[in-house]
């Protein structure tokens, strides 16, 4: 068990992130169309997975803006959005942000990922729903890079999750 803070407020978080150099754990997802997809569906791209516990927040929609901004140049990935929001309002918000570089993708269907990822928040007032976070793959889904941010309203260190893929 890992511990974040809320606004100063500690909060459990249950599991531990994977470790680098390990296979990624294999998810089951929910995209915008209500469909399912795995790692597989993500083969042979490297993979930035910006985990986020909702994108109707500010720091989460800022995470989601500035990872889409640098999406656009990043060669052989994908930036998936991972956050427990319905796969309509993550399309919603996207559509309405003008964002096409990243994939939203919900939690909605299964809270394996939240488990195996180590990012399922415990307990406090958003329990339920995953913690700030950012895992980086490579091409054959070793883990490369990982942050489970400190305090949740925080941004993560997206210079030292890009600079994994270098």
């Amino acid at each position: 068990m890992s511990t974040v803070t809320l606004h100063g407020n500690p909060v459990s978080v249950a599991g531990s992130l994977p470790k680098i150099g390990e296979s990624a754990p294999d998810f089951n997802l929910t995209t915008q169309d209500l469909a399912d997809v795995s790692l597989a569906d993500y083969a042979g791209k490297r993979k930035v997975l910006n985990i986020v516990p909702s994108l109707d927040t500010p720091t989460c929609a800022t995470s989601t803006r500035k990872f889409n901004a640098a999406a656009g140049s990043l060669v052989n990935t994908v930036v998936l959005v991972i956050s427990a929001d319905l796969p309509f309002a993550q399309g919603r918000f996207c559509t309405t942000e003008g964002l096409d570089n990243v994939v939203p993708l919900s939690t909605l269907r299964s809270g394996d990922f939240m488990e195996n990822y180590g990012v399922k928040i415990a307990d406090g007032p958003l329990v339920g729903v995953t913690t700030r976070a950012v895992v980086v793959l490579n091409e054959a889904n070793k883990v490369i890079y990982t942050e489970l941010v400190p305090a949740i309203e925080d941004e993560p260190n997206y210079d030292a999750a890009l600079a994994a893929l270098k």
